[in-house]
């Protein structure tokens, strides 16, 4: 399938064909299974008990730990377990349009699934009557802005120090022009047929998070879950790189010191 894109020329409109797929390789320049370039750091933030910052190509976002500590309001306190609070929201320039600032129907869906996607790998039981507040700020937005959400929360609760089984790791994939691809962006999340977000939990082999927007028969979705598995394996490895990176260089400070 070709795509029309629109090019000025002395006051004349021309079309030109494009194609998001030629010849095996995506219109960004990767391979059909290719994740976009992966940033993974904690510690970011000063004030936070736990913090982290995820880019995957140019979406990217921040996200704070805050906890275990006292609920309030006090009625939402649970006796055995503490809560979680995921609070997930766009920067006004993510885009470029201006968003509009506060909650929305969008922010509200997306803030769920994230809570949902990491409260498997959490030992809530562990600090009964506490809460667990995770706050996450995309900064800038070219698709799958959940995923990276994810990934920057299970990594800032792990810097934190909140007990956990394992870290969760999100990743998308997609079908573009009827191929399945990894890591569905740019004009490909626009014009695509297809987007499928996964969370995954490495340890137990286990997704906690799925959600697709388009149709496909079950094989084709059998073939794209399994390809987003592989994609979040790949930032599994980049989120252990990343706490190794910064607990191995605050072991060598103490040494030093």
């Amino acid at each position: 399938m070709k795509k029309r894109k629109k090019t000025y020329l002395k006051n004349r409109v021309i079309f030109v064909d494009e194609q998001l797929i030629k010849n095996g390789i995506r219109i960004d320049g990767r391979k059909l299974d290719e994740l976009r370039p992966i940033e993974a750091k904690v510690g970011v933030l000063k004030n936070a008990d736990g913090s982290a910052f995820f880019r995957l190509g140019n979406t990217m976002a921040v996200a704070g730990v805050f906890g275990p500590r006292k609920v309030y309001p006090k009625h939402e306190e649970q006796a055995e377990k503490a809560i979680l609070r995921t609070q997930y929201k766009m920067a006004p320039f993510a885009t470029e349009t201006r968003g509009r600032p506060g909650p929305n129907r969008r922010s509200t869906e997306i803030s769920m699934v994230t809570r949902n996607s990491l409260l498997p790998v959490i030992f809530v039981e562990e600090y009964p009557k506490t809460a667990i507040d995770v706050h996450i700020e995309v900064l800038q937005a070219d698709a799958s802005t959940r995923c990276v959400g994810i990934n920057a929360a299970a990594l800032a609760l792990a810097d934190a120090g909140v007990p956990m089984r394992d870290l969760v790791s999100s990743c998308s994939a997609g079908k573009v022009n009827d191929t399945v691809v990894l890591d569905v962006a740019g004009k490909e999340d626009t014009e695509g047929e297809l987007d499928l977000p996964i969370a995954y939990y490495p340890k137990r082999n286990q997704i906690t998070l799925l959600q697709m927007d388009g149709i496909a028969d079950s094989s084709e979705v059998k073939k794209i879950i399994q390809l987003a598995v592989k994609g979040c394996k790949q930032i599994y490895e980049k989120q252990k790189e990343a706490l190794r990176s910064k607990y191995a260089l605050e072991k060598m400070d103490d040494v030093i010191s």
